[in-house]
């Protein structure tokens, strides 16, 4: 596997990533009141929340996930994400690796 230095996807946003050939594994950091705006990609994608909360939005949802709740999320559906008042930090997986973020 292939390790990646952090990289902004957002103001007050980073990612660390982690990937082979069938698999990504994205570790976020969520600053308070950063926002990662809505976006979607065709490649499938669950993850944990590892600390603190933040508001997801995920189609036409929106809630607070928090430390140790999870999502699901299909290939091509809008997504965003709005860091709270204290920081977080988020496991990402996505199948196939996204090559954006390598």
């Amino acid at each position: 596997p292939t390790t990646v230095p952090g990289k902004a996807i957002a103001p007050g946003s980073e990612i660390r990533v982690a990937y082979g050939d069938k698999i990504m594994l994205s570790f976020v950091s969520i600053q308070p009141g950063a926002a990662i705006p809505q976006h979607s990609h065709p490649h499938e994608q669950g993850g944990v929340c590892l600390e603190g909360s933040f508001e997801f939005t995920i189609g036409d949802e929106t809630r607070i996930v928090r430390k140790g709740e999870g999502w699901m999320i299909p290939g091509g559906v809008p997504h965003s994400v709005r860091g709270l008042e204290a920081a977080a930090s988020a496991l990402d997986i996505f199948c196939p690796p996204r090559e954006d973020y390598k």
